[in-house]
């Protein structure tokens, strides 16, 4: 089964890949990924600290608020400093 395939300006395949999962335990919760994101794909959650954590503040990170709205573009995994993306490429029908 193939992928599915666009062109890019120049007339060189290219295959998007799209963004499947999102580790919640190693991101910062920075918002680049938001912010770089031409579809809102993401969201910023608040999270509550775990029993372990030192701290009493109330920690943010990214989710998934759509991931059918994703492009395929992975620059949410270019801009992320923590490589907290998962994507892959999807079947064409």
């Amino acid at each position: 089964m193939s992928n599915i395939t666009g062109l890019t300006r120049g007339g060189d395949e290219w295959t998007p890949t799209f963004v499947t999962a999102l580790d919640d335990e190693t991101c910062i919760g920075c918002g680049r990924c938001f912010k770089v994101c031409p579809r809102n794909v993401f969201d910023l959650e608040e999270r509550e600290p775990d029993d372990d954590d030192d701290c009493d503040d109330v920690m943010s990170v990214m989710v998934i608020a759509d991931a059918n709205d994703c492009i395929g573009c992975s620059s949410c995994a270019r801009v992320c400093p923590k490589n907290c993306h998962t994507h892959e490429p999807m079947a064409a029908a």
